[in-house]
């Protein structure tokens, strides 16, 4: 099948069925793996330029409504008649494992797909092994955004990945999956571990000395005990396979002592970097 992913969650669940090289075209925030750094692109998720997915003459494209505003692009799709399929918007890390079943059966991989799912399991079994020994819970702030501060709430698979790394999320009391607050709240709640993973801003752009300019925040333990952490957004804010690399990341930083340590380049699912392409 010939292949268009206009989100970036869609081209990994793609990457994880070994289906990039069935790609004509990517949208302009898709950046893994790197052999699709050379696919056209057809432009950002909220913007996409219809008449390049169009020349491009797709069999299927795959769409996303995981940010408000791509409706407008389902609408396009249907307008043109071109072919479509809305990868559903997880909740939780099972829901995200289900996605590699549906695109499985989608593009007729199902063995592959059941290979990966397989292994995804495993993965999460493995933590939810490991997290059950930690006696002592280590509290997590996660800041996807710092004015205004956004951070997830209950209703978000980072509250999930916060349990399985053997801590918790300290706006877990907050059921929606987004949580606008202030820098004061977050101070408040005294925070063991601070990680930034701002959404759309590479990690290299963020500089933590911005952080600690807010009120007081040099004042709490977090910071005095370094444990204030600039983080790879990508492994945290897309709901693709990549999650369990960042669990890994977070778990392997809050308690060392019990779980595998993070290997930067690797992936959980498919190994070194070296292993499964540049």
């Amino acid at each position: 099948m010939k292949l268009i992913s206009i989100c970036p969650s869609n081209t990994e669940l793609l990457a994880y069925l070994g289906l990039t090289s069935s790609l004509a075209g990517v949208d302009d925030y898709s950046d893994w793996p790197e052999e699709i750094n050379d696919l056209p692109r057809v432009g950002p998720d909220l913007n996409i330029d219809m008449d390049k997915v169009e020349e491009l003459n797709p069999d299927l494209v795959l769409a996303s409504l995981t940010v408000p505003g791509m409706e407008k692009n389902i609408e396009e799709l249907e307008k043109r008649r071109i072919p479509y399929y809305i990868v559903p918007n997880p909740e939780t890390l099972t829901e995200v494992g289900d996605q590699l079943l549906l695109l499985g059966e989608l593009t007729n991989q199902q063995k592959a797909a059941e290979k990966m799912h397989d292994k995804f399991t495993a993965v999460l079994n493995e933590y939810r092994k490991l997290s059950s020994t930690v006696t002592k819970k280590k509290s997590i702030y996660w800041e996807w955004w710092a004015k205004p501060v956004f951070t997830p709430g209950a209703g978000n698979w980072l509250t999930e990945i916060s349990e399985l790394a053997g801590g918790y999320n300290v706006f877990k009391d907050k059921e929606e999956a987004s949580v606008q607050t202030d820098w004061e709240d977050v101070r408040l709640r005294e925070p063991e571990i601070i990680a930034v993973v701002w959404v759309g801003v590479r990690k290299e752009k963020v500089k933590p000395e911005i952080i600690l300019k807010r009120p007081l925040w040099k004042e709490m333990e977090a910071v005095k005990k370094q444990n204030l952490f600039i983080l790879e957004e990508p492994l945290f804010c897309r709901p693709s396979p990549r999650l369990l690399t960042g669990l890994q990341r977070i778990a392997s930083l809050a308690h060392p002592d019990i779980f595998p340590m993070y290997k930067e380049g690797s992936d959980v699912l498919l190994g070194d970097k070296d292993e499964y392409g540049k």
